[in-house]
């Protein structure tokens, strides 16, 4: 099988899922704009650091502290907050609002950078329909919500294993957060007129069909929901009731499944199998291939080829 060498260098140069802020509640220059996005703000503590951010007109920013703290936070000028911040507070700014901190200790904290289009997304899958306008998310006062903190915990995951886990499961999470604080922004019970449906068999085969032809590439929530002429929030609940699994789960199994053909069928290296299967590096594939099939990638192929 012939590998693209074009393919193996983009692959390689993707960035993680989420990226260290070079400025605090800045969002990467480099996404494209108005894209749901993720980022990590770490301070080490060794002296208080003083930060301020003008605000994106065209994004709120969610807060996700993921280890106590100790802070004075001020918000449109005025101070919301002074004194230690557990792990798991949520913190919601909406677009253009001025923002600035003292940081009294070590600091760790996701910003997801919502768009308006992911606002109203989230509120017509939870309402049955559209939002008259934009959607702005203005109470700044902390949220302690049991739900949020899980979700917030999974993507602390992220920090030392983004790449293992894709984008898939970080725009998953996202949106579950983002549809959360909409639900309890607009303060109006989810819909429960009816049950929701499983993924009927024609639109799981559509997904297939999809995966199987764009493994060596990135793929997004959106692109296999886009797939299933569904959007993101109604296809990843649809499918995880049909299937049992999670899309980003069903995403890795299925490239595990690819690998495990290349491996057993040729003689390529593990890097030209990692890279043809849409894995971003040998290290980035290993970790996944010995999570889900129990050993190395070479020791599988190694004891599959002895044994053929």
């Amino acid at each position: 099988m012939t590998l693209d060498p074009l393919t193996q260098s983009e692959a390689l140069a993707r960035p993680p899922s989420i990226e260290l802020e070079d400025r605090w509640r800045s969002p990467n220059p480099v996404l494209q704009p108005h894209r749901l996005s993720m980022s990590r703000w770490l301070h080490h503590g060794q002296s208080p650091l003083e930060v301020s951010n003008d605000g994106n007109g065209a994004l709120h920013c969610i807060s996700l502290n993921l280890k106590c703290a100790s802070l004075i936070f001020r918000h449109a000028g005025r101070k919301l907050l002074h004194g230690r911040v557990p792990a798991g507070v949520v913190q919601i700014t909406a677009p253009a609002t001025r923002v600035s901190a003292l940081f009294e200790s070590a600091m760790d904290v996701l910003h997801l950078f919502v768009p308006q289009h992911a606002l109203a997304e989230c509120h017509e899958d939870l309402f049955h329909r559209p939002h008259a306008g934009d959607i702005v998310l203005d109470d700044p006062k902390l949220i302690r919500d049991p739900a949020l903190e899980r979700l917030g915990q999974a993507l602390a995951v992220c920090k030392t294993e983004g790449a293992a886990l894709g984008s898939v499961f970080i725009e998953s999470m996202s949106l579950a957060i983002v549809s959360r604080l909409v639900a309890r922004h607009f303060s109006t019970p989810v819909a429960r007129g009816r049950e929701l449906s499983a993924l009927p068999q024609w639109r799981i085969n559509r997904v297939s069909e999809f995966v199987d032809s764009h493994l060596a590439e990135n793929i997004s929530l959106a692109d296999i929901a886009s797939s299933t002429g569904l959007t993101r929030m109604h296809f990843a609940a649809q499918f995880r009731r049909a299937t049992g699994m999670r899309p980003h789960e069903y995403l890795l199994q299925k490239r595990i499944e690819r690998a495990q053909e290349l491996l057993r069928a040729s003689r390529h290296s593990v890097l030209d199998v990692a890279l043809c299967c849409g894995f971003r590096s040998q290290a980035h594939f290993t970790t996944v291939f010995k999570r889900l099939v129990g050993a190395t990638p070479k020791h599988w192929q190694t004891t599959t080829l002895a044994a053929a």
